[in-house]
């Protein structure tokens, strides 16, 4: 098993295969489609849970987001403890870039939902939930880059 900071190391976005620095683009577009992923996951699962019961659009977004947050960091944690990091070295390697990224994301996901009506659509069956969530997954996309581009250069957030 590596010791804790190689497996640290090895978690940042520093270089490709070819040992050379890779493009800001690449590593911003690689991290925010990281970060995506893991709000993806605990939006939609959210979203599906309150519009099959029913619930208004408030709640059903707040348990989006807390699911969100819930699969956004589990998918940032994960990759680091199984590189040798203990579950305390692993947060404070990712909490404070991670929160940033999740929060802008999450904000702009459940703001594109709400304003075309997915979160309020009543059935996972009708077309405006699913308008409503890949909605919600561009506009997290297009919030959430620039913050990770700057989170990224100023060495507060990392690529797992």
């Amino acid at each position: 098993m590596p010791h804790a900071t190689e497996a640290h190391h090895a978690s940042h976005c520093h270089a490709s295969k070819s040992n050379n620095p890779a493009p800001p683009w690449k590593l911003t577009s690689s991290a925010t489609l990281h970060c995506l992923s893991g709000c993806a996951i605990g939006e939609f699962t959210g979203l599906a849970i309150g519009t099959s019961l029913g619930w208004g659009p408030w709640p059903t977004m707040g348990l989006a987001v807390v699911l969100g947050f819930i699969s956004g960091f589990g998918l940032s944690l994960i990759p680091l403890m199984r590189s040798g990091l203990s579950l305390g070295a692993a947060w404070r390697s990712i909490w404070l870039g991670e929160t940033i990224s999740i929060a802008v994301m999450e904000l702009a996901m459940n703001t594109a939902d709400y304003h075309v009506g997915g979160v309020t659509a009543g059935s996972l069956w009708h077309p405006l939930f699913w308008l409503g969530y890949g909605a919600a997954l561009v506009a997290g996309f297009i919030a959430a880059w620039p913050v990770n581009f700057v989170l990224l250069r100023k060495n507060l957030k990392n690529c797992h």
